[in-house]
């Protein structure tokens, strides 16, 4: 069968699942039954994707990832290496939780760094960035910065994923220059 994506031969593509064109799983990974990998993703070594994971366009999982059932990764998604999903709220390995599984949803453009965890039911914002070991307990919002145990809002970024400077209530990228201002509590593009 002729197939339009890669996987390296040591590892493990469960059917059914439906992985997108031009997308390449490297060494020692694992996508289970029903997991839909959209196209152009790269799949770094040692990564599982469990079942029912959705898994949009041009996203990077790097090394030693697990993305676990009740995560839904938008287009342009960054997973650093060793990032941390979780799916359950008070795991015991003597009960089974698997219908308390809570949802996750990294939007798109969102990049989340080396060695952070995301505690499961929290989403990750359009073009948010999760600072390497951070910790997220609760739901960032878009083209926010956090850092920290717990994590906390520290600033904002740009859809480039440059540092945001405040000038006069207007947000700028020093890079791009693109701006941004707060509507409706949300930091949006200025028009």
């Amino acid at each position: 069968m002729n197939k339009d994506y890669f996987v390296h031969e040591s590892s493990y593509i469960d059917e059914p699942c439906e992985i997108g064109r031009g997308t390449k799983i490297w060494h020692f990974s694992h996508v289970m039954q029903n997991a839909k990998i959209g196209e152009n993703c790269n799949i770094g070594q040692n990564v599982v994707i469990s079942p029912n994971v959705v898994i949009g366009n041009n996203v990077k999982i790097q090394n030693n990832v697990s993305v676990y059932t009740g995560v839904i990764c938008e287009d342009d998604v960054f997973l650093g290496p060793s990032c941390v999903f979780t799916n359950v709220i008070n795991p015991r390995a003597f009960i089974e939780r698997k219908n308390e599984y809570k949802k996750t949803i990294v939007k798109k453009g969102a990049s989340i760094g080396a060695n952070a965890t995301i505690v499961c039911g929290h989403n990750i914002g359009s073009y948010a960035f999760v600072g390497a070991g951070a910790v997220v307990t609760k739901d960032v919002p878009d083209y926010a910065l956090v850092i920290g145990t717990p994590a906390k809002v520290v600033g904002y970024v740009c859809k480039c994923g440059n540092k945001l400077e405040k000038i006069n209530n207007i947000y700028k990228c020093s890079i791009c220059s693109k701006e941004y201002i707060f509507a409706n509590e949300n930091l949006i593009p200025r028009e």
